[in-house]
Order: C-alpha cells, then sequence, then structure tokens
C-alpha cells in the first residue's frame, strides 16, 4: 500500500510516496521522492493503515534523494509513533545531502532515531543556537538552488543569443552576463531577460547603465 504528497520545489511538483509490507507483525516502509513541506503527514497517513499488532517499523530511506528541515518534523513523527505505540522503528539508508542534513542537526546519519547523536536530555544553549545556525544557511543554499532552477532557462536562452549573435562560445556568453550583472548592480535573471527580449524585438528598454554594462562586459569577457 502507499500514501503519496504532492509538494511545490523549485517551480514543480514532487511526490513523496511510502511503500509498505507487512510480515510476521514487522512492517517496512520505503519512502520514495523528497522530504520537504507536507512529508510528516504522508508518514502519518502511511503509519494510520497499518494492522493492529505490528511491533517493528523499519524504514529504508534509500529513495529519498533531497530533504529539507520539514524531513526532521518527519523523524519527529516517528518517533512519536513508537513511543505511544511501544515499538520498535528504524530509518536508516540515508544517501548522499540527506546524510549531510541529519549531520547538520546533530543526529548520526546512519541511525538518526537510536544513533549516538540522539539526544534525550535537555540540549545546552550554546549548540542549539549552534544548530540552528547551520540550520538557516541550509535553507539559504536550498532557496539559492531553487532560484538557480528558476531562472535557468531564460538565462540558457540569453547565453544563447549570445553566441548566436558575437559567435562566442557558451562559457563567454555566460562570462557576459555575469560580468554585466555585477558592473550594474541587476540581478543575472533580470539581464537575461533583457538580452533574450532584446533579440526579439519589442523587449523592455534597459536602463542605461545596463546598456553600458553589457557593452563593457562584451569587450572585455569578447574581445
Amino acid at each position: 500500500m502507499s500514501s503519496a504528497t504532492h509538494t511545490s520545489l523549485a517551480g514543480r511538483v514532487d511526490t513523496l510516496t511510502v511503500e509498505s509490507s507487512v510480515d510476521e507483525g514487522a512492517a517496512v516502509l520505503v519512502p520514495r521522492g523528497d522530504l520537504v513541506h507536507g512529508c510528516a503527514d504522508t508518514l502519518v497517513r502511511a503509519l494510520a493503515r497499518l494492522p493492529d499488532g505490528v511491533g517493528r517499523v523499519d524504514l529504508d530511506m534509500a529513495g529519498v534523494a533531497f530533504m529539507d528541515t520539514a524531513g526532521l518534523r518527519f523523524l519527529e513523527v516517528l518517533d512519536t509513533y513508537a513511543r505511544r505505540r511501544g515499538v520498535r522503528v528504524s530509518a536508516t539508508g540515508w544517501t548522499d545531502q540527506p546524510r549531510r542534513v541529519l549531520e547538520t542537526a546533530g543526529l548520526d546519519p546512519d541511525d538518526p532515531l537510536h544513533g549516538p547523536g540522539t539526544r534525550r536530555e535537555p540540549v545546552p544553549a550554546v549548540v542549539v543556537r549552534e544548530r540552528t545556525r547551520q540550520l538557516d544557511e541550509l535553507r539559504t543554499e536550498v532557496e539559492q538552488l531553487r532560484q538557480a532552477i528558476l531562472t535557468r532557462p531564460v538565462i540558457d536562452q540569453a547565453r544563447g543569443v549570445l553566441m548566436a549573435t558575437h559567435a562566442c562560445s557558451s562559457d563567454q556568453a555566460w562570462n557576459v552576463l555575469r560580468e554585466a550583472s555585477q558592473l550594474s548592480n541587476t540581478k543575472l535573471r533580470k539581464v537575461a531577460a533583457v538580452v533574450t527580449a532584446g533579440a526579439g524585438g519589442g523587449g523592455p528598454v534597459p536602463s542605461p547603465e545596463l546598456r553600458q554594462a553589457l557593452r563593457t562586459a562584451i569587450d572585455r569577457c569578447l574581445n
């Protein structure tokens, strides 16, 4: 059986599914997808569908390729379920980026519910502040990734325009866009949009500062 939730990440719909099987009182749950907003609700539904008499629940997390701090709530739900039902639970098999999030949170990525990084006693305030800072940095990194994915199409189009117009390479076109962005203190996406719109005619008129920045960038990077 499975339970699923749909969430938005980087402008597209992602799906977290949780497949489950039960054999002689032991349940195996296999989440697949991203642990982002709504993932805890998906786990709640999957756990609610388990039959009575289950004494052990093991999650194989190898199918999870990405998680943000919502994944920590996912683990809280699992831990709460274990305490209330008096069953043994585990969540193992974490890979790549999710392991990094667990490490940042001070948890053992090999067994975040029972490993040596798991704390049952109050955590010192200085540790809480440091972990909060690290998680804030991680959230910023995730947001930057989302923005990069959102802006990539228009940036790729602008690079194509510059390559066709100036017979330059992809790397050279990228350098032009980046240089113009820095010189004019304009976001890279806006610079790319101006270049793309200008190729088709009738697009927005760039500011004098941006026009000059583009000319300077082209001279520096292509000549």
